[in-house]
């Protein structure tokens, strides 16, 4: 079984949605969770763990942590000797994520607000990888200023999923995807 595989298998969505909509966990599209939010479709985000390539041992930022899930999939991939930071502008869904992921015994990994008009976090930087579920009308440059010397950014972009690698910030495109907006 590859890595991606066992990180789901880890880490069953219904763990990571409200209690009314557990019971449609096993549906291939997004799902409503709080504050306007979805979390994911899972045939997208094995997509875009698999564009990431995460490695065990990595600092990994995930921007948009929503329920958790994400973040919780990306600490299976990077075991305890790495770490993975969430960061979530809605508070109700800081408070909902970092629930969900404290269930998964994985304290290498944790969820905290982020600030209004500020993508990332600039201060922890850099990052090996950086995983964002939210749609950019552009490429986010504050992220991929984030990126370590051999780094991984996978962001939608204007509909677009792109797959952004150092050196030298090359983009590739991935496919067409919908997120709700990255603001």
């Amino acid at each position: 079984m590859d890595q991606v595989t066992a990180a789901f298998d880890a880490t069953p969505r219904r763990d990571f949605l409200p209690r009314a909509v557990r019971r449609r966990a096993s549906y291939d599209g997004p799902l409503g969770i709080a504050a306007g939010q979805t979390n994911s479709q899972p045939r997208t985000v094995d997509d875009m763990l698999r564009l990431l390539d995460v490695r065990a041992g990595q600092r990994v930022l995930d921007v948009g942590a929503g329920s958790g899930w994400t973040t919780a999939l990306l600490a299976h991939l990077v075991g305890p000797a790495g770490s993975v930071l969430g960061v979530e502008l809605e508070p109700e869904l800081v408070s909902f994520g970092s629930g969900n992921l404290a269930r998964t015994d994985r304290p290498w990994a944790s969820i905290r607000q982020a600030e209004p008009g500020v993508l990332g976090d600039a201060d922890g930087a850099p990052y090996d990888r950086i995983l964002v579920s939210a749609m950019a009308d552009a490429l986010p440059v504050a992220l991929v200023d984030q990126l370590a010397d051999d780094g991984v950014l996978v962001v939608p972009v204007d509909g677009t999923m792109l797959r952004v690698t150092n050196p030298g910030a090359v983009v590739t495109a991935h496919g067409r995807y919908r997120f709700v907006p990255l603001r």
